[in-house]
């Protein structure tokens, strides 16, 4: 910071000043620079640069910044706030180096009072300098002077205070006391000049009013042309940038690289090839939202109002998000890990950011990670590239204009890597609130603050998900809609926007209960309800062309009706065999459209004891063969001349879908098990599980949407895991509700359960 010291020179905070270069260049002992910050000294009295020192000067001082350099050979400085001296030193060099700090302030004056006061003070200066030489004075005070301070800043050069005035204005620490005394001191101006222009009338005597006249006229030329370079129409496109990066709130960091950034252009012009990627650089830069948001006042009743309005079932995962919200109203900030909601597509996991955002008062911004493989789609180029963009994260938050949006990273288990490098370990730093309030995107090459947004992630499954990045969330799981809760979107969601997408109005479409029922169970199958979206957009359309058709206003559709409106024969789900057999198990399966039943099919042919599997299984369901057979193997000692005079064949049905997962153990087991014995299985009995060579039964995923397929194929009694015990705790008992379910933590006692034991 470069010490100024001045003299006899009125200096207040928050106020604009002007020096003469060469006066500038003497008490400063260098040339100004753009930009520069100041500290303006003032002095008891009048002495060379060399001499000064702590005796010299005053206690007070005021920081301000050179605006520019050199217009009409003078320099313009914008104060800011006062400062007390605390202590002084000059070096070998003679330069003055000074330990300063704030000055106490007395704000005992209401920004609307002082407002106001200004007002009163400006309008009598108006009445006065209508119609005479002073008219230009209140012209260029109009377009400059937006307080007290600048006003009477103005009309220093003018007024006739001693050095011991002026710096008693600075030295008071009333606002309210400074105000009245310059209210004063332009009140006694006003007045005192009306008289001298009387007795100049009275006497003839022009001299003094000449000289007086002088001197307004240079000093409104030049603030004429200061006017001028600050109206808008006469800014250059890169002024403009300059002016935003002086009022933006962006950092030091990104303020000094602004400014580095536009003294390059500056330089080089505009015919330079880098032109144009630096203005769109700084363009972006200036307009990031860097203002942090004071914390918000947040209302849980109207969060939950929200959730439950837009959002039918999800009770745990809305009180998952309820308690977030209500820890970001206690500590006013972001806390814990990022949420991940996991769960089969068209459950909501999406679309419930939305609400999220609506409920906090935020601005909300989906970016989709899908298929995203290079690291710079998440961090951004180099600006050393040609074509070099801003990453997706910095992009999202420029979109929003909000430094604390609701931000949703969509199919974040959709993420894959190349060459490029690996965009989820560029999500570590991101997803890491104790990293992320200093992000720095290669492209921008600033740090910015990540910690207000709140970053909620989805996913369909947890596999493919890197554990480093899995470490950064808390998993939020969503579970398939029962019938009963699609029943209740259809009729209270998703039936009003299809007719409004069709321009129907608003319950001119009566579907039946039936008729609905029979749309989720016949012609849908999959957890959520995206489908079942579909399928009530496709009938709505129908049903547009026969009320336009036929002239009718209101439609009513029953179940017999669905083939002719949706143009497509009911989905065959699966149901259980009638007839029990030796070696066929009912299984239950997890898909990314919901549960469904499976068979697993063993079957003895005359051989030399090999294994033959077929279905299109995956490698961790082969080995969940191997290990059932080498598991009954030892459980049936007895039997083992079976599988060595016999090849062993096992079969999956659906051989066109591939199928793998880690819960088919145990079926396979049992499916083994009942052909070794000869003994069939009751088909209303399915299971899943998986199992190790010990006979352990492990745990297993996707329980709602199992339990569901069960249900829905006529299964009557399902054998799970131990480990899946306290789960069921968690299912709803429409579910449940007329299932048998049996928990086993070994294969032996499965097998005693359905009695080949």
């Amino acid at each position: 910071m470069t010490i100024v010291p001045v003299y006899n020179m009125l200096i207040l905070p928050e106020a604009a000043m002007f020096m003469k270069n060469d006066l500038f260049q003497s008490v400063a002992g260098r040339l100004p620079k753009k930009n520069e910050k100041v500290l303006l000294v003032p002095l008891k009295e009048e002495v060379s640069r060399n001499k000064i020192c702590t005796n010299y000067m005053h206690e007070l001082a005021v920081t301000g910044v050179i605006v520019n350099e050199n217009i009409n050979g003078f320099v313009h400085i914008i104060t800011i706030d006062r400062t007390v001296i605390n202590s002084t030193e000059v070096t070998e060099d003679k330069d003055i180096k000074i330990n300063y700090t704030a000055a106490p302030e007395t704000d005992d004056l209401a920004p609307d009072d002082e407002n106001t006061l200004f007002e009163v003070v400006n309008k009598n200066f108006l009445d006065f300098a209508s119609g005479q030489e002073w008219g230009d004075v209140a012209k260029y005070l109009n377009g400059f002077a937006d307080n007290l301070n600048s006003m009477i800043s103005i009309l220093d050069p003018f007024l006739e205070l001693s050095p011991e005035q002026r710096y008693a204005l600075l030295a008071e620490n009333s606002r309210r006391k400074r105000a009245k005394a310059i209210e004063q001191y332009v009140g006694e101006f006003v007045e005192m000049t009306k008289l001298t222009d009387h007795a100049m009338e009275i006497n003839k005597d022009n001299y003094q009013k000449q000289l007086r006249e002088s001197a307004i006229r240079n000093h409104m030329e030049y603030l004429q042309g200061e006017l001028d370079k600050l109206h808008p129409d006469e800014l250059s496109e890169l002024q403009k940038l300059e002016l935003a990066v002086m009022d933006s709130d962006m950092n030091e960091e990104a303020r000094k690289e602004a400014e580095k950034v536009i003294s390059r252009m500056k330089n080089e012009g505009q015919q330079t090839q880098e032109y144009a990627m630096l203005y769109d650089w700084l363009e972006m830069l200036v307009h990031l939202p860097w203002k942090k948001k004071a914390p918000e006042m947040i209302d849980l009743k109207e969060a939950r109002m929200v959730l439950d309005e837009e959002h039918y079932g999800l009770k745990k995962v809305k009180e998952r998000i309820i308690q977030q919200i209500a820890v970001l109203d206690l500590k006013g900030q972001q806390s814990g890990s990022i949420l991940c909601f996991v769960g089969a597509p068209g459950t909501g996991k999406t679309s419930i950011g939305k609400s999220i955002a609506k409920a906090l008062h935020r601005e909300y911004v989906r970016i989709s990670l899908g298929g995203v493989r290079d690291e710079a789609e998440i961090r951004g180029h180099r600006r050393t590239y040609v074509g070099a963009m801003p990453g997706r994260i910095m992009n999202g938050i420029y979109k929003a204009g909000a430094s604390d949006p609701v931000v949703i990273l969509d199919e974040i288990d959709k993420l894959s890597s190349n060459f490029k490098g690996d965009p989820a370990n560029a999500l570590l730093e991101v997803l890491d609130p104790e990293q992320n309030n200093t992000f720095t995107d290669h492209y921008l090459n600033v740090p910015y603050d990540l910690s207000d947004v709140l970053f909620i992630c989805t996913a369909n499954s947890l596999d493919t998900i890197p554990k480093p990045l899995l470490d950064r969330m808390e998993v939020v799981y969503y579970s398939g809609y029962t019938e009963t809760e699609k029943f209740h979107i259809a009729v209270n969601y998703l039936l009003a926007k299809a007719e409004a997408q069709t321009g129907i109005p608003k319950g001119h479409i009566h579907i039946s209960d039936e008729c609905m029922r029979a749309i989720i169970t016949d012609y849908t199958a999959e957890s959520g309800v995206r489908g079942l979206k579909r399928q009530l957009d496709t009938l709505c359309r129908a049903a547009a062309v026969k009320m336009v058709e036929g002239n009718l206003h209101e439609l009513f559709i029953e179940k017999q009706q669905l083939h002719e409106y949706l143009d497509m024969y009911p989905i065959r789900h699966k149901v259980i065999a009638e007839k029990s057999q030796a070696g066929v198990v009912t299984g239950l399966a997890w898909t990314s459209s919901g549960g469904e039943i499976l068979y697993i099919e063993a079957l003895f042919i005359k051989g030399t004891g090999k294994l033959v599997i077929t279905g299109q299984l995956g490698d961790v369901m082969k080995e969940s063969v191997q290990i059932a057979v080498s598991l009954i193997r030892y459980m049936y000692p007895d039997r083992a001349s079976q599988f060595e005079k016999n090849d062993l064949h096992i079969h999956v049905p659906d051989g066109a879908v591939p199928k793998d997962g880690p819960s088919a153990g145990i079926t396979i087991a049992a499916a083994v098990a009942s052909l070794v014995t000869g003994k069939a299985i009751d088909p209303e009995t399915a299971m899943s599980g998986e199992i190790s060579l010990r006979g352990i039964i492990s745990a297993v995923g996707g329980l709602p949407e199992k339990l569901i397929a069960a249900k829905r194929s006529g299964v009557k009694t399902v054998l799970l895991p131990s480990g899946n015990a306290d789960q069921l705790n968690d299912i709803d008992d429409e579910i449940t509700q007329g299932l048998s379910i049996r928990t086993v933590s070994g294969v032996e006692e499965a097998l005693k359960l359905i009695g080949l034991k």
